[in-house]
């Protein structure tokens, strides 16, 4: 008699606790470029969300630019740094395309960051090293393919549309 009364009590709980997953909340990453100008970066990244083992929330935006815009430049390396896109900066730049990533993509995002960030100077490299080359490298870090032998390095606008046309799957 006690063990049916326990297994009813049991089933009654069971049947009458409502039962929610945890909401999936990932990270939207958007790849951004802005044409030639006087303000930089003309490639960057966003990402807004809530990462799934803390709830922490994201919102958070990167790019890499040289420190200083001078004809340096165009003679070599020079101080970079990753910077953070001013608001009316960003909502002036066109997205051209958006991939909702894991914590581990998260991850792997920032790990990209912390590696340009912390690069030896001088780092920025108008030919080798710039701002197209970094988000170059973090669309890599997601597993999207890239055209090493691209010729848009210096066009943000059409090498984000180039990786957006070898990977079909990206909005």
């Amino acid at each position: 008699m006690i063990r049916l009364r326990f297994f009813l009590t049991l089933l009654v709980a069971v049947l009458f606790t409502p039962w929610s997953a945890p909401a999936r909340a990932d990270v939207t990453v958007q790849f951004y470029s802005h044409e030639f100008g006087k303000n930089f970066p003309h490639a960057f990244i966003t990402m807004k969300g809530t990462l799934n083992a803390t709830g922490q929330a994201v919102d958070a935006a990167y790019g890499f630019t040289a420190i200083s815009i001078s004809p340096g430049i165009l003679l070599g390396s020079v101080k970079g740094a990753v910077q953070t896109p001013k608001a009316d900066y960003i909502a002036k730049s066109e997205v051209r395309f958006t991939m909702v990533v894991d914590d581990a993509g998260y991850a792997k995002v920032m790990a990209r960051v912390a590696a340009w960030r912390d690069a030896k100077q001088p780092s920025y490299s108008l030919n080798a090293r710039n701002c197209v080359h970094f988000v170059a490298e973090v669309a890599q870090a997601l597993g999207l393919k890239t055209n090493a032998k691209s010729k848009f390095f210096k066009k943000p606008r059409s090498f984000l549309e180039e990786v957006r046309g070898l990977n079909p799957g990206v909005k």
